[in-house]
């Protein structure tokens, strides 16, 4: 099945990889492009409309990035956002400026024209709560709306052609639109949840402006991957490294859907993970789902490689290379394989200077994206690489995994390495173990471990403090707790936590965890800090 496509192009702007998510969330299929990838390359896909995103360019800076003669050409719709939509105006013949103040934050926008495609069925939040089945359609739609801003320049003057469709206090032409050739922008971020309204006006032009049919579903996902795996491996065979995590899972039972027996599926236990968390690996994958699970222990080969080693690009790097070769050595006693299969996810990809940030910065390297060796003797399976972490999710519902499994909390892949700073001892291992999983406990048991937080997990730091236990003084380590909020794992937020369920949890991992004597909680959003430590 050929999808209809909707191309976004990057021009910079931190919330580039939300307008994509935004776009499937409306089960429209969308790819992430450079906003300088070749003509030929965008226009094989046959897009039905293009989104030029936010960025944080002047359009009158030298060297800004520019709009491509194809998209103007192509006849399709075109939405600019922010910087998008400041590039659209200044080529069709309109006017920028600098405002007098920069708008960033939340603002209030009014409604010029209602009855605009791209602001259909715009609702007031609050009539529609109040719950009167009586309320009409007219009284529903608000004229004015919260939404998201950041921006210097401003649009002053519009193209010819152009109508203003809405404004806030600080921009007379916060939106507007040349409905006869299919042109939208807009000022502010509909793609962020800070704008409330902003997926249904995405929505509404990927559907009602561009035409697009809804088909992009875990369905008709798991049809076109099983297809695909099956023209890629043949009759090879593919080796999978199980991890028992919710990416590795899904593409485990995505894959063997595909080509059943074909797929082994090596779990190497290399001390790394969380408590009992390989006894429930081979009791769930061999067991109840009847994959041909191979289980390895690499603890010490492990532990030997990584001993003194406490930077974390360099664990990240040795965890990868090791990870390889023990495929290779595990395979070769299988027979003749092929293929290795990976759970790589969209963020992993972004995240490692991948598709869509040509000039990004690698925030981080594990063995699923960037820590391969170049000598790796296996071709890539990686039917997951174009999903985020909620279509993973939905993904793996679809494919009858319990909920045990897609509702797991992430865990990297290189496991506890990058969250037990500095050496990585058994005894310290131990230690971090135990903490985290009295961490998650108390989560659980406070029914907060999916409702309230996303991700969640303990930090062994390399520092000690002084403390006093009994009569005695004391000198041990501290234990750092991580709870973020998110939707996209892009972004995130520190869970607001019950005070009480903290102080609980910290005394218990003081009281019960021998050799720590300090519980911390980390209240940094991502960014500028990263979910991970390290």
């Amino acid at each position: 099945m050929r999808h209809d496509t909707i191309i976004v192009l990057d021009y910079g702007s931190q919330y580039t990889q939300l307008i994509a998510r935004r776009v499937r969330e409306a089960n429209v299929y969308c790819e992430l492009l450079p906003w300088d990838v070749p003509a030929e390359d965008v226009l094989a896909l046959n897009p039905q409309g293009f989104i030029l995103s936010g960025g944080p360019n002047s359009v009158y800076d030298v060297g800004a990035p520019v709009l491509p003669d194809y998209v103007l050409q192509s006849g399709k719709p075109v939405l600019g956002i922010c910087y998008g939509m400041q590039l659209l105006v200044h080529r069709l013949g309109g006017r920028v400026a600098g405002s007098q103040r920069r708008e960033y934050g939340p603002a209030e926008l009014e409604l010029d024209a209602r009855e605009n495609l791209l602001f259909r069925d715009w609702r007031l939040e609050e009539e529609l709560s109040m719950g009167n089945s009586q309320l009409s359609i007219t009284n529903a739609q608000s004229s004015i709306q919260l939404v998201w801003m950041s921006h210097g320049d401003k649009v002053e003057v519009l193209p010819p052609g152009f109508v203003p469709l809405a404004h806030t206090g600080n921009s007379p032409l916060a939106a507007a639109a040349d409905v006869g050739r299919g042109y939208y922008a807009v000022q502010f971020h509909p793609e962020v949840v800070h704008t409330p309204q902003g997926g249904r006006l995405l929505s509404n032009f990927v559907h009602h402006i561009c035409g697009c049919r809804a088909d992009w579903t875990p369905a008709n996902f798991i049809e076109e991957q099983v297809m695909a795996i099956r023209e890629q491996v043949g009759n090879g065979r593919v080796v999978l490294g199980l991890s028992g995590g919710v990416d590795s899972a899904v593409a485990a039972a995505l894959i063997h859907k595909a080509i059943g027996e074909q797929l082994v599926c090596i779990f190497v236990n290399h001390g790394l993970l969380r408590k009992g968390e390989a006894e429930q690996v081979v009791a769930t994958f061999e067991r109840e789902q009847g994959m041909h699970l191979v289980a390895v222990n690499a603890i010490e080969e492990y532990l030997d490689a990584l001993d003194g080693v406490t930077e974390p690009e360099r664990k990240r790097r040795i965890i990868g290379e090791r990870f390889v070769r023990i495929f290779e050595r595990e395979s070769r006693k299988l027979g003749h394989i092929e293929f290795l299969a990976q759970g790589t996810i969209y963020p992993d990809v972004i995240e490692s200077a991948g598709k869509g940030k040509k000039d990004a910065h690698v925030i981080k390297t594990h063995h699923n994206v960037g820590g391969l060796p170049d000598d790796m003797h296996f071709e890539l399976v990686e039917p997951l690489k174009q999903l985020f972490k909620d279509e993973v999710r939905a993904l793996g519902t679809e494919l009858g995994l319990p909920d045990s499994l897609v509702w797991r909390q992430p865990f990297p892949g290189p496991g506890l390495a990058i969250r037990c700073l500095g050496d990585l001892t058994w005894e310290r291992l131990e230690r971090l173990r135990q903490a985290d999983a009295i961490f998650t406990e108390e989560l659980r048991a406070a029914q907060m471990l999916r409702a309230g937080t996303q991700q969640a997990f303990a930090v062994l730091l390399p520092v000690k403090s002084v403390g006093v236990m009994g009569d005695g003084r004391t000198y041990e380590e501290v234990i750092a707790l991580r709870a973020v909020t998110t939707e996209d794992f892009m972004t995130a937020d520190w869970a607001r936590l019950p005070y009480d369920l903290l102080a609980h949890v910290s005394r218990r991992i003081v009281n019960e965890v021998q050799g720590v004597n300090r519980v911390v909680y980390d209240v940094t959003s991502k960014p500028p800090g990263t979910i991970e430590w390290e």
